[in-house]
């Protein structure tokens, strides 16, 4: 997946939506800050971040979502949105 811009509006949505780490952290991994946005970005939010990324990378975002970030209500509505009904399983953790 291609790198996320680290433009002033991309590091205000990462600021909001992975607000536990600086917003240049949480845009180093795109993966990890997609699925953290599927689950708790606001609309507007989403609006922004889908200018930069296309649903193959969001596609790429949940066959990749590290287990524990999204929540079953959001995966199955991202999953459903992408055209991938029935969802795939979700992701699990491994020990």
């Amino acid at each position: 997946m291609k790198s996320l811009p680290l433009t002033k509006i991309m590091c205000d949505v990462a600021a909001r939506v992975i607000w536990f780490e600086p917003p240049e952290t949480a845009l180093a991994d795109p993966v990890r800050f997609i699925a953290y946005a599927m689950k708790d970005a606001l609309p507007d939010d989403m609006t922004t971040l889908r200018k930069v990324v296309s649903d193959d990378d969001l596609r790429e975002a949940l066959d990749n979502a590290p287990a524990g970030i999204i929540d079953a209500r959001s995966w199955s509505y991202w999953n459903t949105v992408l055209g991938r009904y029935p969802a795939p399983p979700m992701p699990v953790r491994r020990l």
